[in-house]
């Protein structure tokens, strides 16, 4: 039997979504993907079903360089309720408990954030997509088993509060990969001997990206039942804008020729170690490199599309 052909259009780029309330990353993924009649599509990092915001959804070759957005800091903006803990540390949980937060003054709360930031070991949730045993975690927690974790390293570069009314307060949140934004909340809840949990999050930046370029997922819906394909095709940025922060090295046409048999090259003036990205003819996109110990550049991720 022959190779089954995958259907749909030969599509590459990144579109920033902006993921509505109450979807899961998953079905807003394949709505998009639908949509844009792709045939292969990608999300870099699920959002919970109550977060909004940018989920930035990779075609075609883009989805190679999702595992680098998926290692990249992430912003948000939290609002956090105080005096209550939920059984998933969000508004979608149960109350299991409840404390006076009336105490709780605003140069309190900003020096007890100032104690989360740098780095820290982090719980993870139950109520997490973290597998165990092959079972996602969330799906034990829904059952009423909580088995135990491991903790793990993140980092918080910042916590800037943005305002303070109780029993709530919003808060800016510049973070490493792997850090649940509920378990920092409720950590900050404890820590003020109140209890507290998520009552709204919005994802602003992730990587190179931020929310300017964002598109709602209604705007690609009514473009694609007024047959405005030509322009749902602009709201694609470039693969290599995944990688904006990275430092860029230009190769000559025999040294992009070595790349992509995949022989490492020796670059004059490249950097000295870290990934980069790989031109040809100094704006052709080739894909990733990494810098090897004796100075040659070496690809690891080569697109096969063009600019």
């Amino acid at each position: 039997m022959g190779r089954r052909r995958k259907r749909g259009r030969n599509i590459s780029g990144v579109l920033l979504l902006d993921k509505p309330e109450g979807m899961t990353s998953n079905k807003a993924l394949q709505e998009v993907k639908f949509l844009y009649k792709a045939a292969k599509a990608g999300h870099t990092g699920s959002l919970d079903p109550l977060a909004t915001g940018l989920l930035p959804i990779c075609f075609g070759e883009a989805t190679k360089l999702s595992a680098f957005l998926l290692d990249a800091d992430k912003h948000y903006q939290v609002r956090v309720k105080l005096g209550e803990t939920t059984t998933t540390a969000d508004a979608e949980g149960e109350v299991i408990e409840r404390a006076d937060p009336s105490g709780v003054t605003e140069a309190a709360l900003a020096e007890v954030l100032g104690e989360f930031l740098g780095e820290q070991q982090q719980l993870p949730p139950m109520y997490s997509a973290i597998k165990h045993q092959g079972e996602r975690l969330y799906k034990l927690a829904r059952q009423g088993v909580e088995v135990e974790r491991e903790t793990r390293p993140i980092h918080i570069h910042s916590l800037d509060l943005l305002s303070f009314t109780l029993p709530e307060f919003e808060m800016d949140v510049h973070c490493s990969k792997g850090t649940y934004v509920r378990t920092l909340a409720e950590d900050i809840g404890k820590r003020l001997g109140c209890g507290a949990y998520v009552s709204g999050l919005r994802r602003s930046g992730v990587g190179p990206y931020d929310d300017r370029s964002m598109v709602t997922l209604e705007r690609v819906q009514q473009a694609f039942a007024e047959k405005r394909f030509a322009e749902m095709d602009e709201w694609l940025l470039p693969l290599e804008s995944a990688l904006a922060e990275w430092p860029e090295v230009a190769l000559s046409a025999d040294a992009a020729f070595y790349m992509k048999q995949g022989q490492p090259i020796l670059v004059p003036n490249a950097p000295t170690s870290g990934w980069v990205r790989l031109y040809a003819n100094k704006t052709d996109f080739l894909g990733v490199g990494q810098i090897l110990d004796d100075g040659r550049v070496a690809p690891k991720r080569l697109m096969q599309v063009t600019n």
